[in-house]
């Protein structure tokens, strides 16, 4: 495939992922806000320049625009789509129009609006692996060892083939999986395991070591490793019901990786050189839709719940920073004077575009390497 084809199957498939992803996250805020009596101005999905759209009949712009990027829900009485109020509009409003405004309802339905477009992501990741889990179903791997690699960590420390690994760090564990999960996220020293071996249990030490290996991508990801293999599986269907609960399971285990991760990338145990951005997304969404719609659903999931992770952070402009914002006004009984808010917003709009340059940047240099 051309150089030029690649790039535009790559953008087309990063534009219609994230179109629907952005889409869901904003028709959480709209339709909870549309529950809460609040007017909507404007639905867009996208930045800049508008491209096209529509007016509904109670008077809400809908359009897409030129930079796709993300999108906002302008209610009545903001000044733009990052929810900033627009003081002097307000000041003008009439009773009955403040009571249609974002900024006239009560903290707490305020709240609810913003938590609304995060929870609805979680929604779309939970629907789409209970699809997926009731097409697939479900494959177990016991944490018995089958094999131990040479030179590896867990050849060093002594662990043998028919190891039972029961827990780590204190966590039961019953799957393979798990132990992947607990190791793969820990890159900053030693983990305890439980080990049956015979009719013995005992403890052990291990501190795994890092390795440099290629993920489903081809993309080099620098992980820790034990040098363990598993290969006794359990292959289950799963009814609707069965697949909804492992769904809601695995959005959870997601979702908590994701600030483990977040955490590590702050204090410094990960590297922001790791960070991915618009670049690599639309790298990836061009390579899911060559591998199948399995693998689309699953991208999308993930993309799902990286969004709304991201939106609970505590930054203003982000839903977490209009939440925070709200919860201090909920504990103090009056808001935030507008001016802190403004210094806020600033801070945050400054902090995500520098993070969205800085994202970008590394995407391109990862590429050119």
């Amino acid at each position: 495939m051309a150089l030029t084809q690649i790039i535009l199957h790559n953008l087309f498939s990063f534009i219609a992922i994230i179109s629907l992803i952005v889409f869901i996250h904003e028709f959480g805020h709209f339709w909870v806000a549309r529950l809460c009596g609040v007017k909507i101005d404007e639905f867009a999905i996208g930045f800049g320049q508008r491209l096209f759209g529509f007016t509904d009949k109670h008077g809400t712009l809908w359009n897409f625009r030129l930079l796709p990027f993300g999108g906002y829900v302008k209610m009545y009485g903001d000044r733009n789509g990052a929810s900033m109020p627009d003081l002097e509009a307000i000041a003008k409003m009439s009773p009955d129009e403040r009571k249609i405004s974002f900024i006239g309802k009560n903290v707490w339905q305020r709240m609810a609006i913003v938590v609304a477009g995060p929870i609805a992501n979680f929604i779309l990741a939970i629907v789409i692996f209970t699809i997926l889990f009731r097409l697939n179903g479900i494959t177990n791997v016991a944490p018995i060892i089958d094999e131990v690699l040479p030179d590896s960590a867990a050849f060093e420390s002594g662990l043998q083939k028919g190891d039972e690994i029961l827990a780590i760090n204190g966590a039961e564990i019953s799957d393979f999986s798990e132990v992947r999960d607990k190791v793969v996220g820990n890159i900053t020293g030693q983990l305890s395991f439980k080990i049956a071996r015979g009719n013995d249990v005992f403890e052990i030490y291990i501190t795994p070591k890092i390795a440099t290996s290629k993920d489903m991508f081809g993309d080099e990801v620098k992980t820790a490793m034990l040098g363990i293999a598993a290969s006794k599986t359990d292959h289950r269907d799963l009814n609707l019901a069965q697949s909804f609960v492992e769904a809601n399971k695995e959005t959870y285990r997601i979702s908590i990786a994701i600030f483990r991760v977040l955490g590590e990338l702050i204090t410094g145990q990960r590297s922001v050189k790791e960070l991915g951005g618009p670049v690599k997304i639309a790298k990836y969404s061009g390579k899911t839709v060559e591998m199948g719609l399995n693998v689309v659903l699953w991208f999308m999931a993930m993309i799902s719940i990286n969004l709304g992770a991201m939106n609970l952070l505590p930054i203003p402009v982000l839903d977490g920073g209009h939440l925070f914002f709200y919860l201090f006004e909920a504990i103090r009984g009056k808001p935030l004077s507008q001016k802190i808010q403004q210094i806020g917003f600033r801070f945050g709009l400054s902090l995500v575009l520098a993070l969205m340059i800085f994202t970008t940047v590394n995407d391109i240099r990862q590429l050119l390497h």
